[in-house]
């Protein structure tokens, strides 16, 4: 285990709190994922959580389902499951032999950043303390590379050099740190 797994803690405590608070009549608003609204982007929060947890004890991810509302339930397995020292140890042959410490910061961006997509869909804020920024955008500088032409991640948005280190690291992540409804 290493410095990732607090910061996965904190995230999904803070993205579960936020799920919490979402109404039924935001659920269609449109999301900085063009391609999901409220509702689809939670959904695939919710995938994505049980895929790092099947990833944590040595599957893969398993096929989408419907939208539940059990996010937070979801991430506290998930957690449970990256809990164990095993769960760090060697590489995921479901994940083209990635170590499992990149999966682990990949289980991380993608709370953080869905997170941050969500609040800015209902019209809140999202603040990421100083050291959840700094290990989300080493990541992004870091992948970078085998993320080009993925789906997962939109075209790198244009973000000034000074900005603050999340706003640099939504925008590699294909993020404008600027977006509204």
């Amino acid at each position: 285990m290493n410095e990732t797994l607090p910061l996965l803690r904190l995230a999904a405590e803070r993205t579960s709190t936020l799920v919490r608070s979402l109404r039924d009549d935001q659920l269609a608003l449109p999301t900085p994922c063009s391609e999901y609204d409220v509702k689809e982007l939670l959904n695939h929060l919710e995938w994505a959580v049980s895929g790092f947890e099947s990833l944590a004890n040595g599957g893969g991810f398993p096929p989408p389902k419907e939208y539940t509302g059990d996010f937070p339930e979801r991430a506290e397995r998930a957690l449970k499951a990256w809990d164990r020292p095993q769960a760090w140890e060697g590489t995921s042959e479901a994940l083209h032999g990635l170590p499992m410490t990149m999966i682990a910061k990949m289980f991380l961006v993608d709370v953080v950043v869905h997170a941050w997509d969500l609040s800015k869909s209902v019209g809140r804020s999202y603040e990421v303390d100083d050291e959840t920024a700094a290990a989300i955008l080493a990541f992004a500088e870091e992948s970078a590379p085998m993320r080009k032409g993925s789906a997962a991640f939109g075209e790198p948005v244009e973000v000034p050099a000074d900005a603050p280190a999340f706003d640099r690291a939504l925008g590699l992540l294909g993020r404008d740190p600027a977006w509204t409804r």
